[in-house]
């Protein structure tokens, strides 16, 4: 069975699917509605998303779309994830995650009571944050990224591959596969041969196939751009429709963990896909 324990939560075969609250320090970021940058905001939203039934909170201080050059300092990304990781943990009985690449930002993290790394680049872009991890004993998001492979080909042959390699230096720099789950990278396959949309929908109808990885999948459709080409919605505060679509879609493709900037309404869709699945006959 797959199946992880990250930050006290047990996630993936035979478990009720996970919602994973997305917030925002970072100005930068796509989705302007995720965005919180004064203390009262941010605790009244992750406090929203707790009552809401989140399983845990992945915070970013650093935008990674894909599309936009939002790239910061490492230490103004630490001061951020710092401020904001340590108020939540402060005054909410809630595991945080840090959503980062760099080892920097990582340890500011966790010093300030994050219990999970989620790193897009798939400890690619910092070798030192798989150590960071593995030191720490944390739980690990490995995402499968562009950058990891030498030319994408293929959507689900080159998420594997990337996947793979992260899995190796995960494993290299001693986290135990028990606490690390796996992230499809959906939205940031661009520029290949082809279109980012098609990509995106042809890795999440194939999710059984990452299966082989042995790992829970953790799936971030939220609000995404594929969704916005697909549903002819450029803005994404009018992408929740095709998320929720989108989010079943994942949930019945066998997804373990979905993050979501609307914890409320993904877990509603989460509980009716989940039901669906569980009503479907086994297969020979």
């Amino acid at each position: 069975m797959n199946r992880a324990t990250v930050a006290g939560v047990s996630v993936g075969d035979g478990l009720d699917v996970a919602v994973v609250g997305a917030l925002n320090v970072s100005p930068e970021s796509f989705y302007s509605g995720s965005v919180v940058t004064d203390a009262d905001r941010l605790l009244r939203a992750a406090e929203a998303m707790a009552q809401a039934g989140a399983a845990w909170l992945d915070v970013g201080a650093m935008s990674t779309a894909p599309y936009l050059a939002a790239r910061i300092p490492q230490t103004q990304e630490a001061d951020r994830l710092q401020w904001a990781v340590g108020l939540l943990t402060a005054k909410l009985d809630l595991p945080i995650s840090a959503d980062t690449s760099r080892a920097l930002a990582a340890r500011a993290a966790l010093e300030s009571g994050a219990r999970m790394l989620n790193d897009v680049t798939g400890l690619a872009a910092d070798p030192a944050l798989a150590r960071l991890a593995a030191d720490a004993g944390v739980g690990l998001v490995l995402m499968a990224h562009p950058s990891a492979v030498p030319a994408p080909a293929e959507p689900v042959p080159t998420v594997l591959a990337a996947l793979a390699g992260s899995l190796a230096r995960a494993r290299a720099a001693g986290v135990s596969d028990d606490r690390i789950l796996v992230d499809p990278g959906i939205g940031f396959f661009r520029g290949g041969g082809i279109a980012w949309p098609e990509w995106d929908c042809r890795v999440l109808a194939a999710l059984p196939a990452l299966r082989s990885l042995g790992r829970p999948l953790y799936i971030g459709v939220s609000r995404k751009s594929f969704v916005g080409a697909l549903a002819g919605r450029p803005d994404p505060a009018d992408r929740l429709p095709g998320t929720l679509a989108a989010t079943a879609a994942a949930v019945l493709g066998g997804a373990h963990v979905i993050r979501a900037h609307d914890v409320a309404e993904t877990a509603q869709a989460v509980r009716i896909a989940q039901a669906i699945r569980g009503a479907a006959p086994e297969r020979p």
